[in-house]
């Protein structure tokens, strides 16, 4: 599973791209509804994507993001300092917890831009 969120100025956006077992690719890409900052669009569109694995009870889950703040935070090697990202994190953290076996990569911005709707 890939991700990705951005803000701009008139609002935000995020992706995420579903690659299946069976090598199928889903992507996915929705407006978010509140002015965020880019972090925040980032986290969203994780959880979005977290969320639905945890419906369909995927247990084993490779994620791969270009925001390197979001992963290390979430990877524990960065802390979270700004207190309005720590909503985001704690629930992708929960979420993460319920899927049981979660990898989390690192992926330069140019890697995911090719496959985000």
């Amino acid at each position: 599973m890939y991700f990705d969120g951005a803000s701009y100025k008139e609002g935000a956006g995020a992706g995420v791209v579903f690659i299946t077992s069976e090598g199928e690719v889903l992507p996915y890409s929705f407006t978010l509804m509140q002015n965020c900052s880019n972090n925040m669009a980032e986290y969203q569109a994780l959880i979005f994507e977290l969320k639905m694995d945890v419906d369909t009870k995927q247990r084993h889950l490779k994620v791969y993001g270009d925001s390197q703040l979001v992963i290390n935070q979430l990877l524990g090697l960065y802390e979270v300092k700004k207190p309005e990202l720590l909503p985001y994190h704690n629930y992708a953290k929960r979420l993460m917890g319920w899927l049981g076996d979660v990898e989390l990569e690192h992926l330069p911005r140019e890697t995911t831009n090719k496959l985000m709707p």
